[in-house]
Formats: structure tokens, sequence, C-alpha cells
């Protein structure tokens, strides 16, 4: 195949430009084309982790990549708007290609045609990309894989929790279920939201609100979709006006669907789309790509005890630069905010699983189970056993 042609016929016929990369040299660029530019002056570069995979500037603004198989070729495909152009997607835009002001102007003509395309619709271009380029059908959900030993030991404790369920015959309520679910997204980590929703094989049952069963799963997400957004993704500091952008988006998109199927699968991307948004507008403003990144580790490594140096180590800094720039752009130390990461995942181990406060201290990393339970009790002003009494009796 000549991809050359097939990278410039998909920019024709569907607006979104396209990218194309042999051995990571560029070989193609549909907005280098158009600004009569070399490619390799208009690309922005992402890692490929996956295949196929996207990325983002923000939530709205997104990337995909999809590796053509036993060669050395590779398709990107944006930018793509998830929402309507403003001007201040297109100066980010500019600050992450590092578009040299002569450019920008007729740049900007070209970002304003690219059609806004919902995730959903995004998620399928990327995936028929896929499946046109390497004849095999894309997994969905691996879109969303953390790829790391955090989601696997993660999954593997949820796992285990719901075996441990059946085999004592207790089942999840569905009032039960949709508070867990709901906090998974308020915290904004899609690598447990992903482990929470593949321990649970299906969803706890509904009674009948349709007279067909592709009318009944439709009316069962839209109802899931509305109440994600506003208990979960609201919640979670995520901002109103976007929530119900959101869920507006995405039941239209559900009226669109043929299939059960389609409607299962729109909303797992629907819930991760949400819980990767809340995730993001919880850091800070402008913040850098080494302290976002420095966050990131720490959230995802709460299972283990963890140093300034290991954090420092990831980004290839020093302690004492790390320190500095982290308080500059957080307004706190690293140390406070490992704390504040390693309280959350006690929070909801006390609240959702039957762990002992000894299982606990030692998932989370501390050296023993009475310096956890001062943390703890500094962190909220009760211990962690005053702490699951009473948010048991609430629940009960």
């Amino acid at each position: 195949m000549d991809y050359i042609t097939f990278s410039r016929s998909f920019f024709s016929a569907t607006g979104i430009p396209a990218n194309l990369l042999l051995n990571g040299t560029p070989l193609y660029s549909s907005i280098s084309e158009a600004l009569e530019l070399q490619p390799e002056q208009s690309w922005p570069s992402y890692p490929a982790e996956r295949n196929p995979e996207f990325s983002s500037i923000n939530p709205d603004l997104e990337y995909g990549h999809v590796h053509i198989e036993e060669s050395g070729y590779d398709l990107y495909i944006g930018p793509i708007f998830t929402s309507p152009v403003s001007e201040t997607l297109i100066r980010e835009y500019f600050e992450e290609t590092k578009t040299p002001p002569a450019y920008q102007e007729a740049l900007s003509e070209l970002l304003y045609n690219i059609p806004v395309s919902g995730h959903p619709q995004f998620i399928r271009v990327l995936s028929f990309l896929y499946f046109v380029l390497n004849h095999k059908e894309a997994d969905i959900s691996a879109l969303y894989q953390e790829g790391d030993a955090q989601a696997m030991q993660r999954g593997q404790q949820a796992v285990k929790e719901a075996v441990d369920a059946k085999e004592n015959e207790r089942s999840l309520s569905s009032y039960s279920f949709e508070r867990q679910l709901y906090h998974q997204i308020a915290l904004g980590d899609t690598a447990r939201l992903k482990a929470f929703l593949d321990s649970t094989k299906e969803f706890p049952a509904e009674g009948q609100v349709a007279h067909t069963p592709l009318r009944q799963a439709k009316n069962i997400f839209i109802g899931l979709a509305s109440k994600a957004g506003i208990l979960g993704a609201l919640a979670g500091g995520l901002d109103e006006e976007r929530v119900y952008q959101l869920i507006n988006l995405y039941i239209l998109e559900c009226e669109q669907t043929q299939t059960i199927k389609e409607v299962h699968r729109l909303q797992y991307i629907f819930l991760m789309d949400l819980c990767q948004r809340v995730g993001e507008a919880r850091l800070p403003k402008n913040i850098s790509s080494e302290i976002s990144q420095s966050m990131t580790y720490i959230q995802r490594h709460t299972n283990r005890p963890i140093t300034i140096e290991q954090v420092a180590e990831h980004i290839h800094r020093s302690p004492s630069y790390l320190m500095k720039r982290f308080r500059e752009e957080t307004g706190q130390s690293v140390g406070a905010y490992i704390t504040r990461c390693k309280m959350e995942e006690a929070e909801d181990l006390l609240i959702y699983s039957s762990q002992s406060l000894a299982e606990i201290s030692a998932y989370l990393g501390y050296s023993s189970q009475s310096y956890f339970q001062n943390v703890f009790k500094k962190h909220f002003g009760m211990t962690p056993l005053q702490y699951r009494t009473q948010k048991s009796s609430i629940q009960h």
C-alpha cells in the first residue's frame, strides 16, 4: 500500500490531519503540506506505548496513533477537537507545537476547519484505521490500560475481593455498586476505575424500563450517564458546564447506537472519559510536565514506601530541584502530597474493603500499624477505626 497516498486521502475525506512516519522519520504531514513546510516542522512527538492509542494536550485536544505492524510505519492523526474550537485551544496547540508566529494565522484557519469530533467518534475512527491497516479488530479497553504494575496489582486485588464475595455468597447491590462507581470517578484515577470495572463482569440488574432490549440498554445508559456525571464528575471537581455538555454529548451518541454491544462499549468509554477528565482537572493550572509526571508517579505507587529521591529519579532531576519546583507549582511539599495520596487510598480501603487495619497499613507501605494510625488521625481528626465505623453507619 502507498501509505503517503492513504494518509493524504484520509485527510481529504475526513478533514482530520494525518502524519506518517517511517522508522521515526517524518514522511508526510497534512498540516505541513497545507502550509508548504517540511513534515517534521509541524508534528509534536508522543511516546507510543500501545497500539492503537490516543494522547492529549488537554481533554479537548487529542491525537491518535496506529502502528502498522510488520513495518516501520506509524500513522498519527490529529489534532482532533472534542469541543468547539476556541482561541484558547488554538493557543495551547501553538505552544505545544512551538509554531512560529509567521505561520500561526494560516494554521489557525486550517485548525478551525477541522471537524469537531466527540470522544466516542474519535475512538471509532482510530479503531477503523487500526482495522484497515492491520486487518484485525482493536481492543477498545486497551486504549485506557495504564500498563504498569500498580494497575495490575489493583486489578488483582479487585478480582480477589469479587471472588471472595461470590464464595461467601454475597452479592453487590445496585446501590453499593453505584456508590463505589461514582467514588472511583470522583478520584480521577483511570487505573483504579478500570480495575473496578474489569472486576465487575456485569452491572447489577435493573428493573424493566423499556419494552425492547435495545431501548432498555439505552434508558439504563441515560440514567447512569446522568448520575455518573453529577455524583461522580461534579463531586470530583470537574466544571459543571463541561459535565452537562459531556452528558448531553454521550446521550446523543447513545441514541445513534444500533446494538446492545455498542451501548455497553459506549458506556465504558463514557465512564473512563469522565474519570480521566476529573483526574486532569485536579492538577493545578499551568503545571509543568515534570511536576505532572511526579504527581502521577506518586498516585500510582501509593502501595509502597515512596521517597523524594525515588520521585526525583523518575523525572531525572535532583531531590532539591524537585522539592523547590513542586512547592512553587503546587503550594505544598512533596511529602505532604505523598501523604495526601496515601490517605485517599486509605479512605477507599476503609470504606469499600474488609481488610484489617494491619493489612491496609502494610498495603500502603507504612512501617507499622501504629504509625499509619497516627498519620491517619492527624490527617482526618479521627482514628481509622472510627472513620470506618462512621462511614459504615452512614451507608446503612
